[in-house]
């Protein structure tokens, strides 16, 4: 039986990008499983030729873009303008 981070590499390759809400209930795991997984995911490729790629989280309020956010959690809120109207980031697997 593959483990979660196994599992959740299978379903990022060559796939359309998805959030951990939507790995959540694909993979039938806690969200935060999800983030768990996705954090040793992302050590693991670094040593392969594959990478893990992200799509930043936006503000869908006034469009600011969380860029330089380093964690895979949802952020709570727009430091802009304060909304709690956030997209969250979308995740695949990029083979190099």
């Amino acid at each position: 039986m593959p483990t979660n981070p196994q599992r959740l590499r299978e379903a990022l390759t060559g796939a359309t990008p998805r959030s951990v809400k939507e790995l959540s209930q694909e993979l039938s795991l806690s969200e935060r499983d999800v983030v768990a997984a996705l954090e040793k995911l992302t050590r693991s490729l670094e040593r392969g030729p594959a990478l893990l790629r992200r799509a930043a989280p936006r503000c869908l309020a006034c469009d600011f873009e969380f860029s330089e956010r380093a964690r895979i959690s949802r952020p709570s809120r727009c430091p802009e303008c304060r909304s709690e109207r956030i997209q969250p980031a979308r995740f695949w697997i990029d083979p190099v």
